[in-house]
């Protein structure tokens, strides 16, 4: 067996070992492309890849675990050791990320008692019955059991979070107990406070950044120990926002400097080397002055495109690396094209309010529910009530509401509201019939992923809806997971300026990778062949959202797309390159 060791430096088999890595999260690409994307790697220069894994994707209830498909670790380190890479994992239960909750499962938010990322007994017996599932199945492929896997993460950026050390501590025991017998790293912004706050003993720290290598490197030099200086995280590009005002790029002269400085002074893994995507319900948002979700697409400005495609970056970056090692041959093994299928035009189409018994089971309720109480995590859900004692409708107010909401009176739109809007009463002038029916319908636009307000993340209203000053009780409660699309009834009534699912198809010969094009649409998300594969909204930047090839099928394919603003039209368009702003 081989030995990894952690000294002065890095050492394999008492061989000094200098790690340039690339980061894939093997959970953000179909795993046809696993290998691809891999060789890719490996063909730049890179001698090692890193993922993060999260948690909330492999339980996403209490006790129901899912390693299949692009959730097969395993398969993913397998192919990454069959290539010849080694393979950093970091199992941390936060990895940030720009994903949903930090990659922390929505289900601990039903627990009153919980206190996430801390020393608390629920959070840690949660952390603890977790590890019991996955590390199991990663502990056979450390580099000392015969495998390729040489480094693990205890925690993720907690500097900058809190200083709990003896939940750091218990962390790492937790590992251990779990069978991990490979060298542990954290990884924390390179500054004083946050080193000292995310550091426990026996465990590497390193940095995440994308600039000023020497100075980072300097400050980081002092909680080393002597030990090898690495950057975990070199952000070579950044996250996309919606309506940022356009795709977010990184300076590629000074990233290639700071690589080659990296690699000169100690280590590195290039952040994101493949972004990928955030399919589903599945993308973070932040929240420091207001709530910003992150787009569908986690291009990042990579080395690879969201797609895949080489970019300037790549050949830079192996020209920088060829001077540290020897550039090895690789021979791509995968096919991939771009293609175009052209506008489609709808075929069917049908409203919300016309299937909402057809895709969910009604709840009552005296009043609102959250969706974490009602059992649901991710989507949309859509409070109903009668207006029973009203005689017209002149204020509103959503307590405790998040993230945002489309109230319908008679199926008619009267309000939207967003974010801050939620927290204020607003002034109507609606006339309303005895009995009139509100629809209150909310969209959980991702958990925040970073920060003390991932404490306070229920979705949908958690608190009352409070009419003309009053409090209004009496609601029938549809949640909205929308992952029963196939039950679907488009032969009920449509009508329009409201929430409804659009049918298309698309006769596919040659299977490629398309780019489905939605100007002219409002927001909403879109299913292809019955996979969500992620969300668009019209203020951008995202204007096409990715759909690869193996979604795809020879023959009929089926696209359903789901809009909320009563925003839409007759046609969409697939087209062989993306839009990102």
């Amino acid at each position: 067996m081989s030995k990894f060791e952690i000294r002065d430096t890095f050492y394999l088999d008492g061989e000094k070992f200098k790690i340039i890595s690339g980061a894939i999260h093997y959970f953000r690409t179909v795993p046809q492309y696993w290998q691809d994307r891999l060789e890719k790697c490996k063909a730049m220069g890179c001698n090692t890849v890193e993922t993060y894994i999260p948690w909330n994707a492999h339980e996403p209830e209490k006790g129901i675990f899912h390693f299949e498909g692009m959730l097969d670790i395993e398969k993913f380190i397998q192919i990454a050791q069959d290539i010849g890479l080694y393979v950093i994992i970091r199992p941390s239960p936060y990895i940030c990320a720009e994903w949903e909750f930090g990659g922390l499962p929505a289900w601990l938010l039903n627990e009153e008692k919980m206190k996430i990322r801390a020393n608390n007994p629920a959070f840690l017996k949660a952390v603890d019955d977790y590890y019991g599932v996955l590390l199991p199945k990663i502990v056979p492929y450390q580099i000392d059991h015969g495998g390729k896997v040489i480094l693990m993460q205890v925690e993720n950026e907690y500097g900058y979070y809190a200083n709990d050390t003896a939940y750091m501590e218990a962390i790492k025991t937790l590992m251990i107990k779990h069978g991990v017998t490979v060298p542990l790293v954290t990884s924390d912004g390179p500054f004083t406070d946050s080193l000292k706050g995310g550091s426990i003993e026996g465990v590497l720290p390193t940095g995440n950044f994308g600039s000023k290598t020497e100075e980072r490197f300097a400050t980081l030099s002092q909680y080393t120990n002597g030990g090898p200086l690495m950057c975990t995280e070199f952000w070579v590009g950044w996250f996309d926002h919606w309506g940022n005002g356009g795709h977010m790029r990184g300076n590629l002269e000074e990233s290639a400097k700071d690589l080659d400085k990296m690699l000169e002074i100690g280590h590195v893994n290039i952040y994101m080397f493949v972004g990928g995507t955030n399919f589903g319900f599945m993308n973070g948002s932040n929240y420091y002055d207001a709530l910003t979700p992150d787009v569908t697409s986690y291009d990042y400005d990579a080395v690879l495109t969201e797609d895949g495609q080489r970019t300037e970056k790549y050949y830079r970056y192996q020209e920088v690396i060829s001077k540290y090692r020897k550039i090895p041959d690789v021979t791509l093994t995968t096919t991939i094209q771009r293609k175009a299928y052209g506008r489609l035009n709808v075929n069917e189409k049908v409203s919300l309010f016309s299937v909402l018994e057809d895709i969910s089971t009604p709840i009552e309720n005296p009043h609102p529910q959250s969706m974490e109480r009602l059992g649901q995590y991710y989507g949309y859900i859509l409070y109903r009530s009668r207006l029973h004692t009203e005689e017209k409708l002149e204020k509103i107010r959503l307590w405790e509401a998040n993230d945002r909401a489309n109230i319908f009176v008679g199926e008619k739109p009267v309000l939207t509201l967003y974010d801050l809007e939620l927290l204020n009463e607003h002034i109507l002038d609606i006339e309303i019939e005895k009995n009139e029916v509100m629809d209150i319908l909310v969209e959980n636009m991702g958990r925040v992923n970073f920060g003390p307000r991932m404490e306070r993340q229920r979705k949908g209203i958690d608190q009352c809806v409070q009419i003309n000053g009053h409090m209004h009780n009496g609601w029938t409660q549809y949640s909205l997971t929308l992952n029963q699309v196939e039950h679907i009834d488009f032969s009920k009534a449509y009508k329009e300026k409201t929430p409804a699912f659009y049918r298309f198809t698309v006769e596919v010969n040659e299977i490629g990778d398309t780019f489905l094009d939605f100007e002219g649409w409002g927001k909403g998300c879109v299913f292809v062949n019955g996979m969500n594969i992620g969300r668009f909204w019209e203020i951008g930047p995202q204007k096409r959202l990715y759909i690869p090839g193996p979604l795809l099928k020879q023959g009929e394919n089926e696209i359903i797309i789901f809009e909320t603003e009563g925003k839409v039209r007759d046609t969409i368009n697939l087209m062989d390159q993306p839009n990102i702003g």
